[in-house]
């Protein structure tokens, strides 16, 4: 368990330098979502990730 709360706060890590405050935002309402088996947190920090990265057109 101790290599993926590591591996968990390196990927926060580099979602929030790239991302920002909004980026890690995202990532921590999906892993909250995913842990507590939550479709609606899950799918919001998933939503905002994704706006991330898509381009605006």
């Amino acid at each position: 368990m101790p290599v993926y709360a590591l591996a968990l706060a390196a990927l926060e890590q580099l979602v929030e330098s790239r991302f920002g405050l909004v980026g890690a935002f995202g990532l921590i309402m999906l892993t909250i979502g995913y842990r507590e088996r939550n479709a609606t947190c899950s799918s919001i920090g998933a939503l905002v990730l994704t706006l991330l990265l898509v381009p605006a057109a």
